[in-house]
């Protein structure tokens, strides 16, 4: 584990959280893929776009897994309605930058999509 990979995650959330798309990107590769289990998008135009659409929620991060350049994050996420829910996203990080970010609809499924185990959780 290296304290960069969470360290980009973290600063990755921060901006995202308070609509610092600038930040958001230099953060990223250029040819970062986002996706879900509805499907995936790839490059700078699609995270701007997918980060312009939160619409005010907001992705707090909070236990963190990180391995061989693999973070996993456990979210709790929030509505501008206030609408709470949870989350966790599987990070991949070279050199300082997020080169993808998959979403999973809670822990076990996105520990389980990165092979990650509770031996890599951090602090």
């Amino acid at each position: 584990m290296t304290t960069s990979e969470m360290a980009t995650v973290l600063a990755w959330h921060d901006a995202l959280n308070t609509g610092d798309v600038d930040t958001l990107l230099s953060l990223s590769s250029d040819d970062i893929e986002i996706g879900d289990a509805h499907g995936a998008a790839q490059g700078h135009e699609a995270l701007r776009s997918w980060a312009q659409g939160l619409g005010g929620r907001t992705i707090e991060p909070g236990r963190i897994y990180v391995h061989d350049g693999v973070v996993v994050v456990e979210e709790s996420t929030a509505s501008a309605a206030g609408d709470a829910g949870s989350a966790a996203s599987a990070f991949r990080v070279v050199h300082d930058h997020v080169t993808s970010v998959f979403r999973h609809d809670d822990l076990a499924a996105a520990l389980a999509a990165t092979e990650l185990t509770e031996a890599d959780l951090t602090g």
